[in-house]
């Protein structure tokens, strides 16, 4: 489990070294999503949860809890979408396995395990927990079962790192991706909505994400040389302490205002404050609830959602506010856009 805690220090100068990677492919599990332009609706709709059975099919799914089957179902849909497994289902991956690493953020996902366990240990002994169940328990069960499910042999990291989770864990691919350990990485924030997260947040399942969204982000020259055409591409990113650092930091005085801004604070603010960009603001939590860890990776697909209508320009994502621990902040960049 990675919690990146110099990442606030490292991360605004080595954002530089990750200016090539690419996003090539977008995936969804999410209730009443197919297409990343579908998390850029302002209005909740009446939709049921995802069943991952009907999705990816049951074989392979039993004693796996619903954050490691709802990522799997996320998982799949963006290997495919990114031309990383072919699309009629038949065959394996199309790359090296080797070549692929694996991210995912989820702050909360396995809690409803965790608590079982340690339920069941209190009030008998080890001796009540099946040695199927047990591995769920574990930080890092997510990413492991996709990396094992698709031969994903690549870095395999967890992040559980609090409001900026998901943003690290796109960061953090991306570095990998820099620094020659990996030609891509398989993104995923994945959370789910179950009593004991409902207990834990002092709110209503209705309010929370119960879903997973996912990101392939690549080196620019590895998608040119299959062949994958970029939805993104990422731009400068950084971790501080306040909304306003971040901005500036990402957004330094003379550049251009972003055509979209996501923020995940409750009282963003107004356009035309000053230092702040004047862009629109947008939230999918609104729509799909309070999304923890899988934030930072569904606003970078809720961006590539946008790119697909106005194919030019900046999206700036947030995540976090003031009265958090830490910010962070990340400018994406349309595939078509000419960066600085």
């Amino acid at each position: 489990m990675t919690s990146a805690p110099d990442a606030a220090v490292t991360a605004p100068d080595a954002a530089a070294t990750a200016s090539d990677a690419v996003v090539t492919g977008v995936g969804l599990a999410l209730p009443g999503a197919r297409h990343a332009a579908d998390l850029l609706r302002t209005t909740r709709e009446p939709t049921e949860p995802v069943d991952p059975g009907t999705l990816i099919g049951r074989r392979g799914l039993r004693y796996k809890d619903r954050a490691t089957q709802l990522a799997l179902c996320a998982a799949q849909d963006v290997l495919r979408s990114s031309g990383l497994l072919p699309a009629d289902g038949e065959g394996g991956l199309t790359v090296p396995g080797d070549s692929v690493g694996v991210a995912v953020s989820s702050n909360l996902g396995n809690l409803d395990t965790v608590c079982e366990v340690a339920s069941a240990i209190a009030a008998e002994t080890t001796s009540r927990i099946s040695p199927m169940a047990l591995p769920n328990a574990s930080s890092n069960v997510i990413a492991s079962s996709v990396a094992m499910q698709h031969g994903l042999r690549g870095p395999n990291l967890m992040f559980c790192n609090g409001p900026t989770s998901g943003l690290d864990a796109v960061y953090w691919a991306a570095a990998l991706v820099s620094a020659g350990r990996c030609d891509r990485a398989v993104v995923i924030g994945v959370e789910t909505a179950n009593p004991v997260v409902e207990g834990l947040l002092g709110g209503v399942a209705e309010g929370l994400l119960d879903g997973a969204v996912a990101l392939v982000v690549e080196s620019g020259p590895a998608a040119r040389a299959r062949g994958a055409r970029p939805m993104a591409a990422l731009g400068p990113y950084t971790r501080q302490g306040s909304v306003r650092a971040v901005v500036e930091r990402v957004l330094p005085e003379g550049r251009p205002a972003p055509g979209i801004w996501f923020t995940s604070q409750e009282k963003p603010p107004a356009v035309g404050t000053p230092g702040f960009p004047d862009a629109p603001r947008h939230d999918p939590t609104g729509v799909f609830g309070r999304a923890d860890g899988a934030l930072g990776v569904l606003q970078c697909a809720a961006a590539v959602g946008r790119f697909g209508s106005y194919p030019t320009g900046t999206a700036l994502i947030t995540t976090g506010d003031d009265t958090d621990d830490a910010v962070a902040g990340l400018l994406l960049h349309s595939a078509r856009e000419e960066r600085p």
